[in-house]
């Protein structure tokens, strides 16, 4: 069960591959699809490695190293492919894209990128799939999107506290919850591509808006 359960982690590479793929083919609706798919593995695996107990199983692989490798190619890469597509950053500045590969890199890298007791992400956790998301649902211009991109960059080396939704010791079901709304939400919208609808686009926004804002709140608190 220990040797399935990274086989089903290690999947997450797979799946980001053929999303990388179809970014680069401009394929918006594969691509997300893929990314969906990989978001689910990655969301699912914590639970199922506690359940069969892979670190006492299997203790010479290291699962948080597999889950990091995989992360940061979907991610990160993946998004940063769309990031440089014509069209979603001004004409001469796609090249700006890979600031977000250099500063996810050292966000992956530090050791306390997620905190052990208090579980949370350090600094913003390079949820650069969500940011590609909203560029391509709500057909921001090209500058706004630079705006947003360079903004989230500045906030991986800011030493905020973001929520980690599946490890929360309070108000965990609620965010979960809310999350499955918007998941539902943004399957709706990756199956109406191209032509997804505005204002589901907009609304869908509550979750990053609740997320965004219970980071914050989060962070303060538990520096008192």
């Amino acid at each position: 069960m220990a040797w399935a359960v990274h086989a089903y982690t290690a999947s997450g590479a797979a799946v980001g591959f053929l999303a990388l793929q179809a970014a680069f083919a401009g394929d918006d609706q594969r691509t997300f699809i893929l990314l969906s798919l990989a978001l689910a593995i990655d969301a699912s695996d914590g639970a199922l490695a506690r359940l069969a107990r892979v670190k006492q199983v299997i203790p010479w692989i290291d699962g948080t190293l597999l889950d990091n490798i995989i992360d940061y190619l979907t991610y990160v890469v993946v998004p940063v492919a769309v990031f440089m597509r014509p069209g979603i950053l001004p004409a001469g500045l796609e090249w700006t894209a890979l600031g977000v590969l250099i500063a996810s890199a050292y966000g992956f890298s530090r050791t306390d990128a997620k905190g052990m007791i208090d579980h949370y992400f350090q600094g913003f956790p390079s949820y650069w799939n969500v940011v590609a998301f909203y560029m391509v649902m709500l057909g921001t211009t090209p500058m706004t999107n630079l705006i947003a991109m360079l903004t989230a960059v500045v906030l991986v080396f800011v030493p905020m506290r973001w929520l980690y939704p599946s490890r929360m010791e309070r108000g965990r079901m609620a965010i979960v919850l809310l999350g499955l709304v918007w998941a539902v939400m943004g399957m709706v919208l990756i199956a109406q591509l191209p032509e997804p609808s505005a204002a589901l686009a907009w609304a869908s926004l509550f979750y990053p808006v609740i997320y965004t804002a219970g980071s914050v709140v989060f962070h303060f608190s538990s520096n008192d």
